[in-house]
């Protein structure tokens, strides 16, 4: 049977981040103002890496993927989650809105993993190894990293929609938060859903698990290079760097772990919208903040490409 002829649902309705209605206009704002901040950010970082040539390094190579990501990340649901706000109810086709939300929310979730650990081997390099940076580090291996990085995200997108589409929907369709995450969907089959209970654990295991682990134990051995280092300023600077990356890398893999590598429940649904805002919201908007504005060389960038405009 064709997986558009298994479900009975033809549309399914978010029950959003909160249904109080006191609460709706005042998170609307909120929420819009994230969002602004988020995309301002990160086509800003995008625009200044894409103008400077001394930025064309692997470090900022990384980053500039970073804010293409999160622009892209972001956009896949907010706009959505902003209409919940004022709409009375808000409804999303199945296939065309539903299923697509989720293929693309997988690819740029699971792409963000590997470009985090991408940096943090960049930085692992750069620190522990830098005579050997070049080489490690080369133009090649960095687009090598990329290329990986997209094919892993594609094959893991791939793999969470596909399971999703194999389900039937037969009468219940509201979904318990603002987009069509892979738990709350997979909450209203009617029929077993053990096979994608056990492909989500496996997928989001390896991407969430292994990533973190790895990046991890990268700033690990970062951080005690860094103890070695003998001026206190090179010490205290690398420090300070590495610290607001660790910050950034917990926020996003710790709110994640926390939504998809526990038992679901009406319950934890609940919780687990609010732990969804950190990597949803909150992680994009910081990326930009974090990785530019204790950064000399953006800083650097942002005055010569001001100075150009005036120009102009």
């Amino acid at each position: 049977m064709a997986f558009g002829n298994r479900s009975f649902v033809t549309e399914f309705i978010l029950i959003g981040l909160t249904d109080q209605p006191n609460l709706q206009l005042p998170l609307f704002f909120l929420f819009l103002v994230m969002y602004m901040v988020t995309m301002t950010g990160n086509l800003s970082l995008v625009i200044l890496i894409g103008l400077n040539s001394h930025l064309h390094t692997p470090m900022y190579f990384f980053l500039f993927n970073l804010s293409l990501i999160d622009l892209c990340y972001s956009s896949v649901f907010t706009p959505k989650m902003l209409l919940n706000f004022i709409l009375n109810k808000n409804i999303i086709s199945y296939t065309t809105g539903c299923m697509t939300q989720l293929y693309f929310y997988s690819f740029f979730v699971i792409s963000e993993c590997y470009v985090l650990m991408s940096m943090a081997y960049d930085r692992y390099v750069a620190i522990c190894n830098p005579l050997s940076y070049n080489i490690a580090m080369s133009p090649k291996i960095c687009s090598y990293l990329m290329l990986g990085s997209y094919l892993m995200a594609f094959s893991g997108a791939m793999a969470h929609t596909g399971c999703m589409l194999r389900l039937t929907f037969c009468d219940a369709n509201t979904i318990n938060h603002y987009f069509c995450d892979i738990l709350p969907v997979m909450q209203l089959s009617c029929t077993s859903t053990y096979v994608n209970e056990l492909e989500v654990f496996v997928v989001v295991g390896i991407n969430i698990l292994v990533r973190s682990m790895t990046i991890f134990i990268s700033y690990g051995f970062i951080l005690s290079s860094i103890f070695h280092i003998k001026p206190k300023e090179g010490r205290s600077k690398a420090f300070s760097t590495c610290s607001s990356h660790i910050i950034a890398v917990s926020l996003f893999f710790g709110s994640g772990a926390f939504m998809y590598l526990k038992p679901s429940s009406a319950g934890s649904m609940d919780e687990g919208k609010i732990s969804s805002i950190f990597y949803t919201n909150v992680v994009p908007m910081m990326n930009p903040l974090i990785y530019s504005l204790r950064n000399k060389d953006v800083k650097v960038a942002l005055r010569i490409t001001l100075s150009r405009w005036k120009l102009w």
